[in-house]
């Protein structure tokens, strides 16, 4: 028997994201004991997780979770201060062709107007202040 919140966090890896979103909202809808989960946020990973769990503890403005800017689906959106985060882990990203189509991807959106900036599993979990730092100074700078 687990607690639903590691029940929900161990059904994230075996669901689609729409079967996801449906028992997280019925986790909710049954007022159970679910802790930081929140249907809002949107999260597919855990470093995508993580990364909220890092904004929240910084106290960092909330981002957009996984929207479609133009053709691309960006991990998180700032879309007043025209600002993406991607976290990429590197399973997903280590291949010559995953690469070329983050520089190509992140070329366009630099030509919209979108500033990326890009952490890695590891930079997250090793210098969680680093990247909060960053973020806020960017975000500061985009909002003025």
């Amino acid at each position: 028997m687990t607690k639903p919140a590691r029940t929900l966090s161990d059904l994230r890896s075996v669901l689609s994201k729409g079967q996801f979103a449906a028992a997280l909202r019925e986790a909710e809808f049954l007022r159970l004991p679910i802790g930081e989960w929140n249907a809002t946020d949107r999260a597919r990973t855990d470093l995508e997780q993580n990364f909220l769990a890092l904004c929240r503890r910084h106290r960092l403005p909330k981002p957009s979770v996984n929207v479609k800017v133009d053709r691309f689906e960006v991990d998180f959106l700032w879309p007043k201060e025209r600002l993406i985060v991607e976290v990429d882990g590197w399973d997903s990203h280590r291949s010559r062709s995953a690469f070329e189509e983050d520089r190509a991807r992140d070329a366009r959106l630099a030509v919209l107007g979108y500033e990326v900036v890009r952490f890695t599993w590891r930079q997250i979990e090793s210098d969680p202040r680093g990247v909060a730092k960053t973020i806020r100074s960017l975000w500061r700078e985009r909002a003025a």
